[in-house]
């Protein structure tokens, strides 16, 4: 395996952010980790970043450390029994083409999360989802090697501790574990969510099954999202925002079309709606923006840097905070920041 030195990785952000990682090399098998393991050892000091599809970061500066693009390959049946299918797929599948394969296969599951940028190994990290559907919904176990040990562990559902965009791999031991592969659970006798704004109108006439609601999804995405080979962006930038049932009621007191979804014990905001009315969508400084669809992307319009992005993101969020008393959250990564 080559280890490269200044290695860009505009080409490896769907921002396209120039930023340069110091050292970079391409795992296409676990047995290649064994030369990052060895260059840990010589230079303790640095950092390892593992990179998937780099749809969920956003670089604010160079990486000082090695940067290991995963591109585990592997898509395999590998049980059923009488209500479920189990599939295996490796980390570094491209997220939407193994939810498109699991479809042409026959299987259901994961329609509702088609289009969702990214690969299969980054979409445990935070539990992605869309349309009424987390993938917590349909994980089975997922394998991942502890790149300081060579420990090769299993992780259960409980064991993920997936909570919303979220997970024992994000929050609990972020950066210790590497997501070598996915086994789903795809259910047999499929309960279609199709409830969710929007879909459920565009479905209304049409006949249910796995491959029309995925269409549905990808239209709608489209719609709403930009691509990003045509404008940098990594999708929704922050999560909804979830507050108390009482934080709520002051909130509705002061704006009664606040839309919110009871979550538990708590609330769920939508962040594109408030940050809508702070003004912020379709807003752009130099090259950095919120998309004209949908205040929620932040988008790159060409040659902005990801500190400038950044800069543009804290001042959506203080913006939020004076109007609403809320704080948002960004979804993807931020590699560099120190708050």
């Amino acid at each position: 395996m080559k280890i490269y030195e200044h290695y860009s990785l505009k080409a490896l952000n769907t921002f396209g952010i120039e930023a340069q990682a110091r050292y970079f090399c391409s795992l296409r098998t676990l047995g290649g980790l064994k030369a990052v393991m060895l260059w840990r050892r010589e230079h303790p000091e640095l950092p390892v970043l593992f990179l998937g599809g780099g749809s969920n970061m956003l670089f604010i500066a160079d990486f000082p450390g090695m940067v290991v693009q995963v591109r585990l390959a592997e898509r395999k049946v590998i049980a059923d029994d009488q209500n479920y299918v189990y599939v295996r797929a490796g980390a570094g599948e491209n997220w939407h083409d193994f939810v498109r394969w699991t479809i042409e296969q026959g299987y259901a599951g994961l329609e509702n999360l088609s289009l969702i940028p990214g690969t299969v190994g980054a979409a445990p990290m935070q539990n992605i989802g869309a349309y009424g559907v987390e993938l917590k919904d349909h994980f089975y176990e997922l394998d991942a090697l502890d790149w300081r040990t060579a420990e090769l562990r299993k992780f259960s559902l409980d064991d993920c501790a997936f909570a919303y965009r979220d997970s024992h791999f994000k929050s609990v031991e972020p950066g210790r574990w590497l997501i070598g592969a996915v086994t789903f659970r795809l259910p047999k006798h499929p309960i279609w969510k199709t409830d969710y704004a929007g879909v459920s109108e565009y479905l209304a006439d049409k006949t249910l099954d796995a491959r029309t609601i995925s269409d549905a999804i990808i239209a709608i995405r489209q719609s709403k999202l930009p691509d990003p080979a045509v404008i940098g962006n990594a999708g929704s930038f922050f999560k909804n925002p979830l507050v108390t049932a009482d934080e709520f009621t002051a909130i509705k007191a002061k704006f009664p079309n606040c839309p919110a979804w009871p979550q538990d014990q708590l609330v769920k905001l939508s962040a594109g709606w408030l940050i809508d009315q702070c003004g912020w969508k379709g807003k752009r400084v130099g090259d950095a923006g919120t998309y004209d669809q949908h205040a929620l992307v932040l988008v790159n319009h060409g040659q902005a840097t990801g500190a400038e992005i950044w800069q543009f993101a804290q001042a959506i969020i203080a913006s939020v905070q004076a109007k609403f008393g809320v704080i948002l959250e960004a979804e993807p990564n931020v590699i560099g920041a120190t708050t």
